[in-house]
């Protein structure tokens, strides 16, 4: 806290004492009164501020991925964090990825390797990635067979992240592999 927020600080709490003196003088014949509606008002405040959390909280984390596959086409629909994110099939298991066009590689996090059979422990992490959060060691990997929606691609080299990471990253190794990535109102499309 800087000595600017401090003085803001302190002014706030010196009008808010202003403020209340003022209606504790002015009703002081209804104390009681007054601290019930207070009290009223700050359960009502509170209500609506846990509901509008809980809202954004089950919004949030509902996938709305909805693949549509015409012919050579797919489109994805933007979430609402502004993330696309595609469900991908990695050796038969499906790996729901965040779409990053700015990630050079595929990039899968340790609990989705182990899903598609690898051993993260047993990796060699070789590989230097660096990322917004600092450097992190990877260990490259082989996928045989990458299946999304009606399209297979054999033989892609991934990387395995030794870090944590939340969700596993879709990167340029991949979508090279479509002829064109377009997005066009709020939705992501490849084309081979």
């Amino acid at each position: 806290m800087n000595e600017y927020d401090i003085g803001r600080l302190f002014y706030l709490i010196l009008l808010l004492a202003v403020v209340g003196g003022y209606f504790l003088l002015n009703n002081r014949r209804r104390l009681g009164q007054m601290a019930q509606q207070f009290l009223i008002w700050v359960l009502i405040i509170v209500g609506l501020s846990a509901g509008w959390v809980l809202w954004q909280d089950v919004a949030g984390n509902t996938p709305r991925q909805s693949v549509i596959v015409t012919g050579e086409t797919i489109e994805v629909p933007r979430e609402r964090d502004g993330h696309y994110y595609l469900t991908v099939a990695m050796d038969g298991t499906p790996i729901r990825f965040v779409v990053d066009t700015g990630a050079t590689d595929v990039v899968l996090s340790q609990a989705d390797a182990r899903a598609i059979g690898l051993d993260p422990d047993a990796l060699r992490y070789s590989g230097i990635a660096r990322t917004a959060n600092g450097e992190v060691r990877t260990a490259r990997v082989r996928i045989d067979e990458v299946q999304l929606g009606e399209f297979t691609d054999r033989d892609l080299m991934a990387w395995v992240n030794e870090g944590p990471m939340d969700i596993s990253l879709l990167g340029m190794t991949y979508l090279q592999r479509f002829a064109r990535i377009e997005i066009a109102r709020d939705r992501l499309i490849l084309t081979r």
